[in-house]
């Protein structure tokens, strides 16, 4: 081990606005050696996700901020290199949060081992992580589908949105998409089966969503917030319920954007709720059984965009906060023997 190194990515400054290559820095540092207990790990997918644009700003967040010139933080699966405690072996593969590094060590009980026979070990980094679970929780407990409803979607061909809609049709309602792209609206109509989707950067949201919910909506799945959320709400119905997922297009804002207009949150006895993913800790037996058996069955698909390279991180997660990646955005860090 002391010919090798562990690469780094560090937060070097506190974004303004949309965060720039030069907020970040990547460094040559020695591998840590693991405690008692403790887990030394070697990364091999990283996962990016918008949330973490929170972290590395100067505004308190739900969760704790990355601290200049850290390694930047989001969740990892690794291969054990080597452990101080018995229920971790050599070349077990874990789900951990090492973050933007190649090497990282964990205490033992923040790690869950995966079974690289039951899915792609990358998986629980998306549809089998995070983003399903928020997906799964959020739609079922807040949304509460039901046969027959409206559901409408934002940033639905994304890792959290694709998954939302796609259960939102095994739960049988009728499910709609706002997506950033035509590639997208194809995606998620005919390979996902939504039935209709709107790209907002061509269609005006307004019409597309009177022309494809005629009915009204009933459930609608924020991703995004801003002036997505203000056209849907002109549409709700009696009792509509808003699962509040995501802020993206306020997470680059350097000041707070102008909020919608609530009065038809009033007039229509809307609930809108938001949702934190690590509320539902507790419960991931529950999601992990159901969404594991609807990825086998083949009534759930899931789509990744793979970007090779720890050094590649930065530039990506930009991107990913423009909208640039179609399906659930991951690095591939070291060599994945699964």
């Amino acid at each position: 081990m002391s010919d090798l190194i562990n690469k780094q990515i560090l937060l070097k400054s506190r974004p303004v606005g949309e965060p720039t290559e030069s907020d970040f820095a990547l460094v040559e540092t020695s591998i840590p050696e693991p405690g008692d207990g403790e887990i030394l790990t070697r990364t091999i997918y990283l996962s990016l996700d918008p949330y973490m644009r929170g972290r590395i700003g100067a505004s308190k967040s739900y969760t704790t901020n990355v601290e200049l010139n850290s390694a930047i933080v989001s969740g990892t699966v690794s291969q054990v290199v080597k452990s101080n405690h018995p229920h971790f072996q050599a070349r077990d593969i874990v789900l951990d949060y090492n973050g933007w590094q190649t090497f990282g060590v964990s205490k033992a009980e923040l790690l869950r081992k995966l079974d690289p026979t039951q899915a792609p070990i990358s998986y629980a980094l998306g549809v089998l992580g995070m983003p399903g679970m928020t997906a799964y929780f959020a739609l079922l407990d807040i949304g509460q589908p039901k046969v027959g409803e409206t559901v409408v979607i934002s940033a639905a061909s994304g890792a959290v949105g694709s998954v939302a809609g796609q259960i939102a049709k095994i739960k049988g309602s009728r499910v709609i998409g706002i997506v950033g792209s035509d590639e997208k609206r194809d995606f998620v109509v005919k390979e996902l089966g939504f039935d209709a989707a709107i790209n907002r950067k061509k269609q005006e949201l307004n019409a597309a969503l009177q022309e494809a919910a005629p009915n009204g909506i009933d459930v609608y799945f924020d991703n995004t917030a801003g002036a997505i959320l203000e056209t849907v709400l002109h549409q709700i119905n009696l009792g509509a319920r808003i699962p509040l997922v995501g802020l993206i297009s306020e997470y680059n804002a350097v000041s707070p954007p102008p909020g919608p207009n609530l009065r038809p949150l009033l007039i229509n006895r809307a609930v809108i709720k938001g949702f934190l993913v690590r509320d539902y800790q507790h419960r991931q037996n529950e999601f992990l059984s159901d969404v594991s058996n609807w990825l086998k069955s083949g009534k759930l698909k899931y789509k990744e965009d793979v970007v090779v390279g720890l050094e590649n991180a930065p530039r990506a997660f930009i991107g990913l906060l423009q909208g640039e990646n179609f399906g659930k955005l991951i690095v591939k860090v070291g060599d994945d023997y699964t």
